[in-house]
C-alpha cells in the first residue's frame, strides 16, 4: 500500500492519499481545499483515483472534492446522511474495496453527525474525532455524549498498535496510536463521562496548566 499524509494549510489540515501498488488505483480522504496536491501525487504513482472520502460535512475537510470528483473517475464517499451530496453514501460497518485494499467505515457520531474514520489495514484515519492528545469539539449535551460513546465503544476496541493518523495537526505529533492516546489522551484517560464533559467545559483551563497549546 501506499500511504501519504498531506499537510493542506487551513487550520493546520491534513488530507490522505491510500493507493494499491499492484491494482494501480487510489482514494484521496478529506482534500481540504487543496485537490491539486492529490493530483500530483496520483499522477506520480501513475493510478487511477476511484474514491474521495469526507470523513464529514464540513468545508475544511470536504473542500476541493467536487473538483476531483469533476476531474477523474473518482466517487464521493460520505456518510448517508449526506443524501444525494454523496455518490457513495456509506453506513458504520461498510466495507469498500479497490484492489487488494479494504477501507472499513467506522459511524463515529460526535463532532457532527456524519462523522465517520476510515480504517485501513493498521491505519485509522479519524477526522475531527480523535487527535493527537485531543478530542474533536462537541456541544456539551447530546454531541458530548455521542462522541463518548463513539470513541468507547468503537474506537478504543481496536488494537492498540493501530495507528492514529487525525484530521488536523493539533497535537505534539502528526500521528499516534490507539495505545498511546489510551495512556496520555487527557479525554481518554476520564473514568466517567461526567468527567470527560467537565474536561471539555474546562478545556481552557487544563491547557493553560499543563502548557497545552
Amino acid at each position: 500500500m501506499i500511504f501519504e499524509q498531506v499537510r493542506t494549510g487551513g487550520d493546520r489540515n491534513f488530507g490522505y492519499f491510500l493507493a494499491d501498488r499492484t491494482g494501480g488505483c487510489s482514494a484521496v480522504v478529506d482534500p481540504s481545499g487543496r485537490p491539486e496536491l492529490f493530483f500530483e501525487l496520483n499522477q506520480s504513482h501513475g493510478c487511477e483515483l476511484k474514491y474521495v472520502i469526507c470523513t464529514h460535512d464540513h468545508s475544511d475537510h470536504t473542500g476541493g472534492a467536487n473538483d476531483i470528483a469533476r476531474q477523474s473517475p473518482a466517487l464521493i464517499v460520505m456518510h448517508k446522511l449526506n443524501g444525494d451530496r454523496a455518490d457513495l453514501p456509506v453506513e458504520d460497518g461498510e466495507q469498500i474495496l479497490f484492489g487488494s485494499l479494504k477501507l472499513r467505515i467506522i459511524h463515529t457520531p460526535g463532532h457532527s453527525e456524519d462523522s465517520i474514520c476510515v480504517l485501513c489495514e493498521d491505519i485509522l484515519l479519524t477526522g475531527d474525532t480523535l487527535f493527537v492528545g485531543k478530542v474533536g469539539g462537541t456541544d456539551l449535551e447530546k454531541g458530548a455524549r455521542e462522541e463518548y460513546d463513539s470513541l468507547h465503544k468503537k474506537i478504543l476496541t481496536l488494537p492498540d498498535e493501530t495507528r492514529v493518523y487525525p484530521g488536523h495537526d493539533y497535537g505534539t505529533a502528526p500521528s499516534s496510536t490507539i495505545g498511546r492516546e489510551k495512556q496520555t489522551n487527557p479525554f481518554l484517560l476520564c473514568k466517567t463521562f461526567e468527567e470527560f464533559v467537565d474536561l471539555k467545559a474546562n478545556w481552557a483551563e487544563y491547557k493553560r496548566k499543563h502548557g497545552i497549546k
